[in-house]
């Protein structure tokens, strides 16, 4: 059965349309528009459902459904995408977000071949986005932006407030690994390379992207010293410093920030000194690196590398302007000491596995670690080696009321045992086996009490000589 509504932001609205919903002949639930006067409306939703029920009985056929809908609902999907964009821009995310996402959604949508809402179906999405991407060549990390995209247009359509899909239809689209398709592998710099960088730019006489030498040496050693990304730094003014006090802060705007939230973090003491020459003259407005936003901040170190002669790109990966400076950063911080708890704060991660990503760790890292482990002991000189048949033997002690006796050989206990053996007084019996040789205290049986009883202990290696040092491995193994 047919039903019309309003979209819960146009409620209070007057002039706004209502919607119909529907099944149609093959059972998928379809959404169309009406118009703003109710009654037209219901009597365009009584002529769409029986429509259906013509077609289901064979007396139509889908076109007739077609012309009730008309463009309207060809187009549904296309003006449900203006109003997710107008969505997207309240919620105060930055115009290149709102672009990109706006953008793959009508991407997949179109080449899904989608003609209405009730057209969509995950399994189609799937198929044109792996196909897109083998045709482009584009990577697992690229499909997983795509799918993103679509999956929040799918939310906010099957959104409580709007309910203009009963669910997301988009729900449920595996995400790939993107850690095993790596296309842009990025590599930290060491401190002696940045360092030479940042002095071949600022001794540099060409401009790069419109910026001369000491500009964009300054660029580098404030990305390297705070581990900001190139649109925090662009945002910077004046305002955001407060170098006066017992710890210097620069301050990150939230509408800038790419968590969305301020941050403040303190300053080296060595970029204060600079900072506070580049501030010299600067309106509080004013930005320190204007249109930096806009540039390509890769060209920018790809030349100053190769002034450098230092490789762009090598097997661990590409030296570009977030590598060298915020990679950098995260990497150093780790190297120096400073807890991954510590590093992930001064990232701004809110995952410690995303810390762990920005951090660049070689074999040379890995060789200092290892020999911080602290040596062992010195060992006392090796005893000299025991005959083969003394070092087989297990010495036992045997424990009486009256205390610890002598430890016997267990070779000369059995040989005593054999010499006092008694009769057995049930051999030819069938029951040959021999008796308990008596006591050595006599034929009377001595009471000993429980709690005079010493268990049988033996002697086994200890790890300790006989001077009580520790023996080492080598030692114990001698």
């Amino acid at each position: 059965m047919a039903s019309i509504r309003k979209l819960s932001r146009d409620r209070s609205k007057k002039g706004a349309p209502y919607y119909i919903q529907f099944l149609d002949h093959e059972g998928k639930r379809r959404t169309t528009k009406g118009c703003p006067d109710k009654g037209v409306t219901e009597a365009k939703a009584a002529k769409i459902e029986t429509a259906v029920q013509r077609i289901k009985i064979g007396l139509a056929d889908q076109s007739e459904l077609d012309e009730l809908l008309g463009k309207a609902q060809s187009d549904a999907w296309d003006e449900q995408i203006k109003a997710f964009e107008a969505s997207l821009k309240r919620k105060n995310n930055t115009p290149k977000h709102v672009c990109l996402t706006v953008n793959r959604v009508k991407l997949v949508l179109t080449g899904s071949e989608f003609k209405s809402l009730a057209d969509f179906d995950a399994d189609e999405v799937e198929a044109f986005l792996t196909q897109h991407c083998q045709e482009e060549d584009l990577g697992h990390r690229t499909y997983n932006h795509y799918l993103q995209a679509v999956d929040s247009f799918g939310n906010w359509l099957s959104h409580p407030k709007r309910r203009i899909l009963e669910k997301n239809p988009f729900a449920g689209i595996p995400r790939r690994n993107a850690e095993t398709d790596v296309r842009h592998a990025r590599r930290a710099l060491s401190p002696e390379e940045i360092a030479l960088v940042i002095q071949t730019a600022g001794n540099s006489t060409y401009s790069v992207q419109g910026y001369d030498g000491v500009t964009r040496a300054r660029i580098y050693l404030l990305s390297y010293m705070t581990g900001l990304r190139k649109g925090e730094i662009a945002s910077l003014t004046r305002a955001n410093f407060k170098l006066d006090g017992e710890h210097p802060t620069l301050t990150v705007e939230a509408k800038h920030s790419k968590h969305r939230k301020k941050d403040t973090l303190p300053l080296h003491l060595d970029l204060v000194a600079e900072v506070r020459v580049w501030l010299t003259g600067l309106e509080v407005d004013q930005p320190l690196f204007p249109l930096l936003g806009k540039r390509k901040a890769y060209k920018m170190i790809q030349r100053d590398l190769e002034e450098a002669e230092i490789p762009y790109e090598t097997e661990e990966g590409l030296a570009d302007f977030h590598a060298a400076g915020r990679h950098t950063h995260i990497t150093e911080l780790l190297r120096s000491g400073v807890s991954l708890v510590q590093a992930k704060e001064l990232a701004r991660h809110s995952d410690v596995r995303m810390t762990m990503k920005y951090t660049h760790i070689g074999l040379e890292d890995q060789a200092r670690a290892v020999n911080r482990l602290p040596s062992l002991p010195k060992a006392d000189p090796v005893a000299p080696e025991k005959p083969a048949d003394e070092c087989l033997r297990i010495v036992c002690t045997s424990g009486g009321g009256t205390g610890q006796t002598r430890s016997v050989a267990v070779t000369e206990r059995h040989s005593r045992s054999n010499a006092r053996q008694r009769k057995n007084p049930r051999r030819g019996k069938g029951l040959d086996a021999l008796g308990q040789p008596p006591s050595s205290a006599g034929t009377v049986r001595q009471k000993v009490e429980a709690a005079g009883i010493e268990p049988a202990s033996c002697h086994f290696l200890s790890p300790f000589s006989s001077a009580g040092h520790i023996l080492s491995p080598f030692d114990i193994a001698a």
